[in-house]
This record gives C-alpha cells, sequence and structure tokens, in this order.
C-alpha cells in the first residue's frame, strides 16, 4: 500500500475501508438546531453570529452546546445529540452555567417524557410509583453529568490570556479527549470582540523584554486568527463565535427614523429606505480583515418590537435571524424560553 504521505497515494485507490469510513465521517456535514438550521454546516467552518444586545448571542451558543454534548442514545432512549465534547471560550464573563444546566436538563426531561406518560399504568402515590420517581431522577443526575464533563469552559480576561489559552489548547483537549474517550466538536467563543475597546487603547505587551512594544487591536486579531488556524489543522471542529454589533457615533433608531422622514421623494427613491439599509446605517464593521478573511459563514440577529405568548414561559421578545453570508432570502423568527430556543411560525 502506498505511503499514505504520499500525494499520489489517492490515484492507485487502494484505500482501505477503515481508512474511507474515518475519513467521510470527518468532513460530513451536519445541521445545528435553529436558527442555524437554513444550512449544512462542517468541521473547518468558522460561523460569526452577530447581532447588538441582546438579541440571543449566547443563548443561540448554548444552545449548539448541549445539543454537542448531549449522548446519541443513554441507555436505549434516543437523545439525537452529538455525544463530543465542546470547548467555550468566555471572553466578555457572562457565562451563566445554572443556564446551561437547565437547558439540559429540560432537553433530557422532554426525551423522557412527562411524569404521566413514565408512571402510565402505574397508581401514584403506590411504593412502585415512588421507586420510578426516584430511578427517574437518579437517571438524571447521572446524565447530566455525564453530558458536563463533555463541556470544557475556559475564561480569559484579556486577548493575551485568549491567545495563551490558544496556544496550549491542543495538549489540554487532547488530555480531556483521552480521559473521556470522545473527540472535540466544536468551539465556541462569547464573545470575539469582547476585548476591543481595551484593546483599542494599545497596552504594552507583558511578555518579558516586550514591554515597550505595542500591539495594535489588528496584530493582536491577526495573532489569535493565526493560533486557531494551527488548532484547526491539528483538531479539526466547528467554530462559532458570537460578535456584538457597534453602533456610529451619535446614531440611534429615533435619529435614523427622524432623518428618513425628512427625505425628499427623489431621496427615498435613491436610497430605498428599508430596514437592511437602516441596519447598515446604524452599524459599522470593527473586526479587522485578518477576522473577515477567516469566517466562512455570518448570520445577523437582531430583536423585533413584536413578542409572543407561551403558556410555560409567558409573554417572550421574538428575535430574529437572518443568513448574510452566503445570503439567504429568508427571516426567521425564534423566542428563547426556559427549556432554550424555540421557533414561531
Amino acid at each position: 500500500m502506498p505511503d499514505a504521505d504520499d500525494p499520489r497515494a489517492w490515484i492507485h485507490g487502494d484505500e482501505s475501508a477503515k481508512a474511507m469510513l474515518a475519513r467521510v465521517l470527518t468532513e460530513r456535514s451536519f445541521l445545528l438546531l435553529p436558527p442555524l438550521h437554513r444550512l449544512p454546516l462542517r468541521v473547518g467552518n468558522v460561523v460569526e453570529i452577530a447581532g447588538p444586545s441582546p438579541s440571543a448571542k449566547s443563548q443561540v451558543l448554548l444552545q449548539a452546546a448541549v445539543h454537542c454534548i448531549l449522548p446519541r442514545e443513554w441507555r436505549g432512549i434516543r437523545f439525537g445529540g452529538l455525544e463530543r465534547m465542546v470547548i467555550y471560550f468566555d471572553l466578555d464573563c457572562r457565562f451563566d452555567v445554572l443556564r446551561l444546566s437547565q437547558i439540559l436538563k429540560h432537553r433530557i426531561k422532554e426525551v423522557l417524557g412527562s411524569t404521566n406518560n413514565f408512571g402510565h399504568g402505574v397508581e401514584e402515590g403506590s411504593q412502585e410509583y415512588d421507586d420510578k420517581v426516584a430511578s427517574m431522577y437518579s437517571f438524571d443526575d447521572e446524565l447530566l453529568l455525564a453530558c458536563m464533563r463533555r463541556f470544557l469552559y475556559i475564561r480569559c480576561y484579556d486577548s493575551y490570556e485568549f491567545i495563551a489559552a490558544l496556544k496550549t489548547m491542543h495538549s489540554r483537549a487532547q488530555t480531556e479527549s483521552e480521559a473521556l474517550g470522545v473527540g472535540i466538536q466544536f468551539l465556541l467563543i462569547d464573545s470575539i470582540g469582547a476585548f476591543y475597546w481595551i484593546d483599542r487603547a494599545s497596552q504594552p505587551s507583558p511578555y518579558g523584554n516586550c514591554m515597550r512594544k505595542i500591539m495594535s487591536f489588528q496584530n493582536l486579531m491577526e495573532t489569535i486568527v493565526q493560533e486557531m488556524r494551527k488548532f484547526l489543522e491539528v483538531q479539526p471542529l466547528l467554530v462559532l463565535a458570537s460578535k456584538a454589533c457597534i453602533f456610529f457615533a451619535g446614531s440611534s433608531t429615533t435619529n435614523v427614523q427622524r432623518t428618513v422622514t425628512t427625505w425628499t421623494s427623489e431621496d427615498r427613491k435613491q436610497w430605498r429606505t428599508s430596514n437592511k439599509e437602516i441596519e447598515k446605517f446604524l452599524y459599522r464593521e470593527y473586526m479587522p480583515s485578518a477576522w473577515q478573511a477567516f469566517v466562512t459563514h455570518r448570520i445577523h440577529l437582531q430583536v423585533s418590537d413584536k413578542c409572543t405568548c407561551d403558556k410555560k414561559n409567558g409573554t417572550l421578545p421574538i428575535y430574529m435571524s437572518e443568513w448574510v453570508q452566503p445570503p439567504l432570502n429568508v427571516k426567521d423568527q425564534f423566542a428563547v424560553g426556559d427549556g432554550g430556543i424555540f421557533m414561531i411560525t
């Protein structure tokens, strides 16, 4: 059999079935839960989830994390998860582990069914009923712990800590992966622009003899992208990164609407004042070109002025999502309840 490192080896066509399956399963695309369900994604893709605060960006990341760490099947019950590890970088220091646990418990109970279903045919208050209730709760705790072990959490307080964590990520991820016996599927970053204003101040580098050297935000982001590329070469996975939108100085929705109302009919025909044009007027891109070239997919989130009433969760705000790279002529509406994100039809 030819050497696997030889670029001409694929011509011979004698790839083993084991090697073929390993390659296909690694490269196979998959669908995530809403609102990331419109496009098939695969390892190696970098998805930027942009939107103002609040627009449920962190909730989307938590939803993806829960889908990843849930098992495909647990003791004969199918949960439909990916049963893989997640690396979660918390850059804005707002991660809520109780919220992650709440969504995870809701998904587990949703699959297991309500107490009415699991206790069907058993008289409530009987010893058999109490035994089944106790068994169910111990079952939940065991599964919950198994899922949480696949969630690798890292908090960084500045860009230099983020770079240092990326440099050592491969060895740490490999150790955790070998201990749990599962691979890593997602790299989640919340949020990639968290240190923008700090880095814009151009603080000196804290490393050794480099105290006099100034690293700009662009240089720091180029280093971060470079380290992430190195990590993806040795550990292929899907990257999901949230990014807060920055407004133009002195701009607001009220000011934009006031400006629009003072335009002449000719101005209106020329600019065609649509929601997209207002959004372009309000927001500006602040991430360096190194990050923009690194991103393969972009989705934009925003909160609408509508609400939905749910029996379990009460009145909830409605959010909207739209793919902008690649562009899709579809806008999805969703809300965030106790059990995570659900679509509004």
